[in-house]
């Protein structure tokens, strides 16, 4: 614990006595206090001009990966395109188990502001810092350690292992710079501040693309080039988000004795995040599964599935940037007592993604060999690419209503079915559909890819279900109220 708080003094995080630089109702609070406003007024307009922020940070941090492959496909072959994808989809588990967890911060910081409660807040925030430090460093010693062992489990072509050793290694490497980015970004979203984390990404990427090019066009470094600008691209991400931390303060007082674990926070903070990042990682799992099925069929299927992968990342994107507005906007409202409000956000959210996924999906299936050319040369690889992509196309659809369903129930603390419905589609439906396909005798990966969408349908029927028992346990509990 005095580690981490002389750290914190020497990188200029507190002010005198302990407490963070901010006086109350400065300007720059008052700002603050504007941006976390969900719980009165309109609800779309707030909605979209927070949630544009998050997509065009998610669309900066899918660059990561993106720009790794771009670069890799650009100037090396199909071995070192598959070792980029298949090392990428590791990192994006661990991503995803990060993510989910840091929801718990996001979720319990929304409540507390909606209620009122700025100590408490602080507490949140406190515990969140020291608890994901310990996190960020088990991770990073299991990748390091483990990174060879990934790469066998996820069947990586021969000519491939090695250079996905070493970029799931080097990556790992950064991985404490991975978990206090987006716990940072956890916290801005929790009060209502979607821009921040959006500038300090903006910067990182530029200097990862700049990295990129470097280190593989210029050095010739291949793989592990790639795989060393990403883990310094994020250590600059987390540097400028402590230091816009240092310049514009919080809406509310963090003194240095809240930086510890309190039991009770810690508690609830993982009772919220643990199962949205368990469901979170075993569907990551589930597609590192379809991978390691593909990855039997050769190189040329490996690269292919690799490169539709990153162009689905970046499909994704909209609902992903609703799904965590939404559980934003959804945990001050309950926590202010607005149900009403969060369950429109739920529906506006679900309008506008579905619009926005008509287009995407019409350029997904359509056009998918023009999108897989911006990352490979192969021809083959190209096809192959675009295949799968068509089948992601479908998905696109679907899924504009289940992440922003999985966004309300976040934002309610309904994580426990969060996990058990992503567990539910993934390895109820999406394992068992892609390894069927792969049998047949004459497979693609059109049929393989299309276990997403079938998996998806099944994720939604089972959200409709728990909104219905929702809505039935809340006028029970009217009921009992009003007797």
């Amino acid at each position: 614990m005095v580690d981490i708080l002389s750290i914190a003094d020497k990188m200029g995080i507190f002010g005198v006595k302990g407490r963070l630089v901010v006086c109350p109702m400065t300007p720059t609070e008052v700002l603050m206090r504007k941006q976390i406003g969900f719980t009165q007024g309109k609800i779309l307009s707030p909605l979209l001009q927070f949630a544009f922020p998050v997509l065009v940070a998610l669309i900066l941090q899918t660059m990561y990966g993106a720009v790794d492959l771009l670069v890799i496909g650009q100037f090396c072959g199909a071995a070192d395109v598959s070792a980029v994808s298949t090392g990428s989809q590791i990192l994006q588990m661990v991503t995803v188990l990060v993510t989910g967890l840091a929801m718990g911060t996001t979720v319990l910081l929304g409540q507390k502001l909606g209620q009122g409660d700025e100590e408490g807040a602080g507490d949140t925030i406190g515990t969140s810092i020291v608890l994901f430090g310990i996190v960020g460093v088990i991770i990073t010693i299991i990748l390091v350690v483990f990174a060879k062992t990934f790469a066998i489990w996820t069947h990586a072509p021969s000519e491939a292992l090695a250079a996905t050793t070493d970029y799931v290694r080097i990556c790992g490497g950064g991985a404490l710079f991975i978990v206090a980015y987006n716990v940072l970004g956890s916290v801005f979203r929790g009060i209502g501040d979607s821009k921040t984390p959006l500038i300090a990404v903006a910067i990182a990427c530029v200097v990862n693309i700049v990295l990129d090019l470097l280190f593989v066009a210029v050095f010739g470094m291949g793989v592990a080039g790639v795989a060393l600008a990403t883990a310094l691209a994020q250590l600059i991400s987390v540097i400028l988000s402590v230091v816009i931390i240092r310049k514009r303060g919080l809406p509310f007082a963090l003194h240095q004795k809240q930086i510890r674990i309190q039991k009770p926070v810690m508690l609830k903070t993982l009772r919220l995040g643990a199962p949205v990042a368990f469901q979170d990682f075993l569907v990551s799992c589930s597609f590192m599964v379809i991978i390691a099925i593909v990855n039997v069929l050769g190189v040329v299927p490996s690269a292919g599935v690799g490169v539709a992968e990153r162009l689905c990342g970046f499909i994704m994107l909209i609902p992903s940037a609703f799904m965590q507005s939404i559980s934003a906007f959804v945990a001050q409202n309950i926590g202010a007592d607005e149900p009403l409000r969060a369950k429109r956000a739920m529906q506006y959210g679900m309008i506008t993604s579905f619009v926005i996924g008509l287009m995407l999906a019409y350029v997904g299936y359509f056009h998918g060999e023009l999108l897989a050319s911006i990352f490979a040369r192969d021809g083959a690889v190209i096809v192959q690419a675009a295949d799968y992509l068509k089948a992601y196309s479908i998905d696109t659809l679907l899924v504009s209503f289940l992440f922003c369903f999985i966004g309300y129930f976040n934002g309610c603390g309904e994580t426990n079915f969060v996990m058990v419905q992503g567990i539910a589609g993934a390895f109820g439906v999406r394992i068992p559909v892609s390894y069927l396909m792969s049998r047949l005798p004459q497979t693609s990966l059109f049929l393989i890819g299309l276990a997403t969408p079938c998996s998806t349908l099944v994720q939604i029927i089972l959200c409709i279900v728990w909104m219905v028992r929702m809505e039935k346990r809340s006028q029970k509990k009217d009921v009992t109220q009003l007797a």
